[in-house]
């Protein structure tokens, strides 16, 4: 018996694990994967998903700002789901010491309690096939340049035909390295409002020890409301608007996940790179992550001091901070990744094979025989200037005067072409007020200095002489090398550190006073050298990488014409399907597919804030006061695992299961497959996700505003197995989903 029960796990988890590698178009589903889907255990149709004609799932998610993270409706008054860590940055600008919604967390009784968010929403309209459109202005004798001009010129002629009225607007993709083109149109809302969110105790429990880590115990979870103008459509934000009626909302499955069973993900994956050359490789693991890091690491370092020390400054950085953090130990996973998975040889032996086969042709050694030759090139030159692009952008550009001087150079331009023109000098000085309206708020000068003088030190010793900014001969000769001497007398003199002191200069301002500030100086001297060198010299190899990827793919597509392409991760939306299920991360190790609130108990450290339990969520579950959110076992499942395909963008998308009900919210990666977005990884790759029942439990059990579950269309049905055919598929409903059943009110007026 235990041998047959031993057989059935393994079995169970060999089917879990089998690839189902792919970021997919929703315009290809019918044609490439409803079958495959289907057979995993998806009910629906590719037309439920996505249908021009009427409404779908695909009017459900919820593009945040330009694809910063996705987010899920989840009731017909524009409620919507999103993680802790999307919403983070709006919990911080509306936190104070005085309302420290980070640490204890906000919840809206009412509507009229609901914060403003400061960012917009988007909705899919429609996505078009332009490639043949554009393939008939595209020429072979086009130099890139040439090719990349007339491109942008058809993609300013397609997103005006959309126009703007109503919310709309189109964004032009570019897919598989040059080879296929789309056009998607969304409706943006701009009234969007905090309606919750848990504290960071939850949101971010385990911080950066269990971020891209499993097994996980975090919360990663917020809520907002969409609003709308009286008459239904986008407007700016105004006490008069309605909440958002959306064509279609998720209904809230309460039956769980058990291995094996099906699990889609849908959202704006914003950037993967799987047909990355193995020269494209070795740079990254070479000069570009190592950088990252080391650059990385210095700066967290010195915010967490200052933030440790003062609760205004842990405020102030706390979405900064998490920020650079997140893709600091990224990175360092990326690189972990990348070298024990021999990626670099991987993708070697594919591109060897690749043109075994191109050079066993006459025409396709003609058509594709430069491909390696231009990659070896572009890199080769590229490699010149990897270190100094990468030092600029992490370590000067890091510095928050250094950026903040990049909003005087309107005004500059301005002053310098005509400062007797008084209308367009108030115009340019009012756009540097917008610009740096917030900046102040979160803003820490002697911080600031700190990381100033720590970036530029950095720079001035990791880089080659000649590819640092000329700011760095005053520090030399006039400061001896010694950059917190150097930030030291710029802080003490810069309007850029000060608030009053640009305050007075925007009331006033000349030429003279913005050239002799030595903050600007040093910001101008950034700018100039990247862009008049820095810029150019990594444009000048562009070309030829851009020319072999898009041959390349191009070859890679014919030589296995059979094999269902996905383009890479571009911010447009995507589905990715597979399968929940436990893995093997390594020699006697064995992960599996949930966990659950006893994890939460067990890593609890009072003494160290990224593991501390608050006091009622510690009573709850010490009591297992769980009530219908708990799982067949009476237990409470926290996050989960599924082997779909996701990436940074895809933060908050929802996590469908085969009926078409929210299962969880998708938040990270694993740490065993940190290379996914270079070479994806089928045994390993997993999907990190907080299970709905325990966002539902925090909401009502835990935060007591069972109100906001009261919205929701909840689903009360036994967990299907794959072999199950007997749950009928959930109709397409714009009215507002009324197949499934509510399973009553909130908890909250028994919990007592």
């Amino acid at each position: 018996m235990k041998k047959l029960l031993s057989f059935l796990v393994a079995a169970m988890v060999a089917f879990a694990a089998s690839a189902h590698e792919g970021m997919w178009l929703l315009n290809k589903l019918k044609q490439v994967n409803e079958a495959e889907m289907q057979k995993l255990g998806f009910k629906l149709t590719a037309e439920d998903i996505y249908d021009i004609n009427r409404s779908g799932i695909k009017d459900a998610v919820v593009r945040l700002g330009r694809g910063f993270c996705s987010g899920e409706m989840v009731s017909a008054e524009g409620l919507f789901l999103t993680n802790h860590h999307c919403g983070y940055d709006a919990v911080q600008s509306l936190s104070s010491v005085e309302h420290d919604y980070l640490t204890d967390g906000f919840w809206a009784m009412t509507r009229k309690e609901e914060l403003p968010a400061g960012f917009n929403v988007s909705f899919l309209q429609s996505i078009e096939d332009v490639t043949a459109e554009v393939m008939a202005e595209l020429t072979d004798g086009m130099t890139e340049e040439q090719r990349n001009e007339k491109i942008q010129e058809i993609a300013g002629r397609l997103k005006g035909a959309v126009g703007k009225e109503n919310g709309l607007s189109a964004d032009f993709k570019v897919m598989f390295e040059g080879n296929e083109f789309y056009l998607f149109v969304y409706k943006t809302y701009r009234d969007v409002r905090l309606v919750g969110a848990p504290p960071s105790a939850i949101g971010k429990f385990g911080g950066d020890t269990d971020n891209w880590m499993w097994p996980r115990h975090t919360g990663d979870f917020s809520m907002f409301r969409v609003y709308t103008g009286p008459d239904g459509e986008p407007a700016d934000p105004s006490d008069t608007n309605i909440p958002f009626k959306p064509k279609w909302h998720f209904p809230v499955s309460l039956a769980g996940v058990k291995e094996g069973d099906f699990a889609m993900v849908m959202g704006y994956p914003g950037s993967t790179d799987r047909f990355l050359s193995s020269q494209g490789v070795k740079l990254a693991l070479d000069v570009e992550q190592p950088s990252r890091v080391k650059i990385r690491g210095v700066k967290l370092d010195l915010m967490k001091q200052d933030m440790d020390a003062s609760d205004a400054i842990r405020i102030q950085y706390a979405s900064k901070y998490a920020s650079i953090s997140n893709y600091w130990k990224y990175f360092i996973g990326q690189q972990r990744g990348l070298k024990r998975l021999r990626v670099y040889d991987k993708k070697k032996a594919q591109e060897d094979g690749l043109m075994a086969w191109v050079n066993a042709d006459g025409q396709r050694k003609k058509q594709y025989g430069e491909v390696i030759t231009l990659l070896e090139r572009g890199y080769t030159e590229r490699a010149k200037f990897e270190k100094a692009s990468t030092y600029m952008q992490e370590a000067a550009f890091g510095s928050e005067m250094i950026l903040l001087g990049f909003r005087l150079m309107g005004l500059k331009a301005q002053l310098e072409k005509d400062p007797k023109d008084a209308a367009k000098v108030s115009a340019m000085v009012a756009q540097v007020q917008a610009m740096t309206e917030d900046h102040w708020k979160d803003y820490n000068s002697p911080t600031d200095e700190k990381v100033t003088a720590a970036m530029f030190e950095l720079l001035h010793n990791d880089v080659e002489r000649d590819l640092q900014p000329s700011i760095m001969s005053v520090i030399e000769k006039k400061y001896k090398g010694n950059t917190s001497a150097w930030a030291k007398a710029v802080f003490a003199g810069s309007m850029l550190a000060d608030k009053k002191r640009l305050e007075a200069f925007l009331a006033k301002p000349t030429l003279k006073a913005l050239q002799k500030d030595p903050g600007f100086q040093a910001s101008e001297s950034c700018l100039n050298h990247w862009r008049n060198i820095i810029g150019p010299a990594i444009g000048a190899s562009e070309g030829d990488i851009e020319k072999g990827y898009r041959l390349m793919v191009a070859a890679m597509r014919e030589k296995d014409s059979a094999r269902s392409w996905y383009p890479n991760a571009n911010s447009s939306m995507r589905l990715t399907y597979g399968t929940v299920g436990s893995y093997v991360p390594g020699d006697g190790m064995f992960y599996k597919h949930i966990c659950t609130a006893d994890g939460i108990l067990e890593k609890e450290d009072p003494t160290n804030d990224e593991f501390i339990v608050p006091a009622r969520q510690k009573e709850l579950l010490q009591q297992r006061d769980y009530g219908r959110y708990a799982d067949e076992s009476g237990e409470l499942v926290v996050c989960f695992i599924s082997n779909n395909d996701i990436t940074g963008g895809n933060s908050g998308s929802p996590v469908i299961n085969g009926n078409g009900e929210l299962i969880g919210i998708a938040f990270d990666g694993n740490w065993e497959a940190m290379s996914g977005d270079i070479a994806f990884e089928p045994e390993l790759q997993r999907t990190i996700s907080v299970d709905i029942r325990y966002v539902l439990w925090c909401i009502d059990k835990l935060a007591g505003a069972g109100h906001l579950v009261d919205e929701m269309t909840l689903v009360q049905r036994t967990s299907p197995k794959l072999s199950d055919t007997s749950i009928a598929p959930l109709p397409v409903d714009p009215a507002g989903l009324a197949d499934p059943v509510k399973t009553g009110k909130s908890e909250r007026a028994t919990r007592n």
